[in-house]
């Protein structure tokens, strides 16, 4: 279904104001979320060139982590921009929807088969060989075009505060009329 190429090189002492965009695999726990269009780092053309390179709908998944809850996180690289990308991931080439990948990697299901061919004890890693051996539901495009939409409707409800608090409270606004009116509606007794 794709290929598996392994970041290498880049470190983030390599990091610089300006240049070639790039994204560190620790990162991906720290400041990214299911998928990105711009990164936060960027290295020297000279870095870029030892390292590994992803492309627009590329998928990025760590292989290293400090628990085997966080190992394999995934992030779609979105932006028009090819990346530089650093070890301890590898970057997954596919003609699949890079969203859909991405939420399913966060799964229950896959979270069961990861912790299968994870190991170690103080750091845990996942081999790529063993990653590629995980077998997943592939729907056909459209419908994975379906459930990235209903995905997205939900991680913006749930993570953004200026769409997801808004709906709370206005949810919360008619709970409380409603309560209030059922309360106060009082029979008339003749």
């Amino acid at each position: 279904m794709g290929t598996f190429i392994r970041g290498k090189y880049l470190q983030k002492r390599d990091f610089v104001n300006s240049g070639y965009p790039c994204i560190h695999y620790g990162q991906l726990y720290t400041y990214y979320g299911t998928s990105a269009d711009k990164t936060i780092s960027f290295v020297s053309q000279e870095v870029a060139e030892k390292s590994s390179i992803a492309s627009k709908n590329d998928l990025l998944i760590t292989l290293t982590s400090e628990n085997e809850d966080d190992v394999c996180k995934p992030l779609a690289w979105l932006g028009e921009e090819d990346i530089a990308v650093s070890g301890h991931m590898v970057i997954y080439k596919h003609n699949q929807n890079p969203k859909y990948l991405s939420y399913l990697l966060q799964s229950e299901q896959f979270f069961i088969d990861k912790r299968k061919i994870a190991h170690g004890t103080k750091v845990i890693e996942v081999k790529p060989d063993n990653l590629a051996k995980i077998v997943v539901p592939i729907p056909p495009l459209d419908e994975q075009e379906r459930i990235v939409a209903i995905l997205d409707s939900f991680e913006t409800l749930v993570n953004d505060l200026t769409a997801g608090l808004p709906a709370e409270i206005e949810a919360r606004r008619k709970q409380y009329e409603y309560y209030r009116n059922k309360l106060l509606t009082f029979k008339k007794i003749a």
